[in-house]
């Protein structure tokens, strides 16, 4: 039985964070009353001309800079011809030969395939390449319920850009990364918040498998339907097992659309899919073409240091592991705190650790985010830099960050209020080292027969009778020393 290689070609939908839509001024605003932001251009009433939103056309371009894309000259709007319920004039404004992007890729990193996967990376290191980006307005949506539909236009006419890859991803995990790649860099862009669960981001997957040995693609095979982007791994993988059951059965697979029911764990057909001169593309004739280059220089100033780019400077600058990185790079917001909070510590591979253990599972636990936690950066710097300079122990420092998370006060603030600054002067400690020698014969005797262990009593009296503000690794030293005189 011969083995079958699948090939996936991915095309990601993505709304624009612009204050309106594409071609008019009704607001984009997810979340709003169904068709209360409408007007007669985004309903398609006769006589309604569009009006092009720049900044649609500026974020595009931004992406394409931040995927390594060409952005041509010039690049103009078509009209795509075709009957759905959702697109009120029966036609879609869209790019069809001279997109606003060409070319480009997105980086695959390790840390963005599955955790399960990541272990058995087959192509490390790849960057998928793309086709293209172009830019469009967005349909409306439809609603069912038990007795009818219902269409919200409010979605129509939103700014939307596909961003279609070449058809050389090979398996559902790195279609995975692939997406969690893309939004990453969309997020770090300001270009789109690109939450599947809002429709911010939709993805498309055409896939077909072929016998090993063979390089003709097979038939391809479209996805909808999909929110979010452990879905999408689910349905290539059930979808490439179904095409290889039925091309060993000698079926005889047709080009389709289907979509993916995640709670049934299956894909369904929908409809025959139509082919590019189905939808009878032509200039739109009240869109002249764009010369990109007028606002070029303004879309480059607006570049931002990238997820992968962020990643190597943590690793390079601030001594953090690539794991550590990865963490702290995976969203803006929090790059941008650890940036903040690691430039002046002492030792900012603490700032990670403290972030990594302690901030982001408390703000997971009350339920935050990086944006709205109670504890600044300067604050989280200043509580690791009191530990690492010995003025509070670990365990102190614990009950100073709760109080810090619960309060917002700073670390200095707190450790001044509740008398918890250690005692690091070292007469003062060699002179509780001394009382707590003189009264713990016993383990002195112990210790100077070899029993290293025995120690810890003796530095047990210390901190006791310094109420627990001794520095505790001064304290060991001290006791080390006085005891092998």
């Amino acid at each position: 039985m011969p083995r079958y290689i699948p090939t996936i070609g991915l095309e990601v939908h993505v709304q624009l964070k612009t204050r309106s839509k594409m071609f008019c001024t009704c607001p984009v605003e997810y979340g709003a009353g169904p068709n209360s932001h409408t007007c007669p251009v985004c309903l398609g009433y006769p006589g309604a001309l569009p009006v092009m939103n720049v900044d649609a056309l500026k974020m595009s371009a931004l992406t394409g800079l931040m995927l390594g894309c060409r952005v041509p000259d010039i690049c103009k709007f078509d009209r795509k011809n075709y009957f759905y319920p959702d697109m009120p004039k029966n036609y879609q404004i869209t790019q069809f030969d001279q997109p606003i992007c060409l070319g480009g890729a997105v980086p695959l990193e390790d840390f963005d395939y599955p955790k399960d996967a990541q272990k058995s990376i087959v192509n490390p290191g790849k960057k998928v390449q793309l086709t293209r980006i172009h830019l469009e307005e967005d349909v409306a949506k439809s609603q069912h319920f038990e007795q009818n539909s219902g269409i919200d236009f409010n979605r129509a006419g939103t700014p939307l850009m596909e961003i279609v890859s070449e058809p050389e991803i090979d398996s559902p995990e790195e279609a995975f990364a692939y997406l969690t790649s893309l939004q990453q860099i969309l997020v770090y862009g300001g270009v789109s918040d690109a939450d599947m669960e809002k429709g911010q981001l939709r993805c498309d997957c055409n896939v077909s498998v072929r016998p090993e040995g063979t390089s003709e693609l097979g038939t391809k095979i479209e996805i909808k339907n999909m929110n979010s982007i452990s879905a999408v791994r689910r349905a290539l993988a059930y979808e490439i097992e179904r095409q290889i059951e039925a091309v060993q059965k000698g079926e005889q697979l047709i080009q389709s659309t289907r979509r993916w029911d995640d709670d049934a764990g299956r894909t369904f057909q929908m409809r025959v899919k139509e082919s590019s001169h189905d939808y009878r593309y032509f200039p739109d004739p009240d869109l002249l073409p764009v010369d990109t280059r007028v606002f070029m220089d303004e879309v480059r100033t607006k570049r931002p240091e990238l997820p992968g780019e962020k990643r190597d400077r943590f690793v390079r600058d601030f001594g953090v592991t690539a794991y550590d990185a990865s963490v702290l790079a995976s969203e803006r917001a929090l790059a941008d705190y650890f940036d903040a909070a690691a430039k002046s510590a002492r030792k900012p591979k603490n700032v990670a650790n403290w972030i990594i253990n302690d901030l982001l599972s408390a703000l997971a636990a009350a339920e935050k985010t990086i944006v709205d936690c109670p504890i600044s950066a300067h604050s989280l710097d200043e509580l690791v830099n009191l530990i690492d300079e010995g003025k509070i122990n670990s365990k102190q420092g614990k009950e100073v960050f709760a109080e810090m998370f619960a309060t917002g006060q700073t670390a200095g603030a707190i450790v001044k209020e509740k008398g918890l600054e250690q005692v690091s002067d070292t007469g003062a400690i060699e002179a509780l080292c001394d009382q707590a020698i003189a009264a713990s014969a016993k383990a002195v005797a112990e210790y100077k027969a070899g029993k290293a262990q025995a120690i810890n009593s003796i530095k047990g009296q210390v901190m006791k009778l310094s109420q627990g503000k001794a520095n505790p690794q001064l304290v060991g030293e001290i006791l080390a020393r006085k005891l092998a005189e």
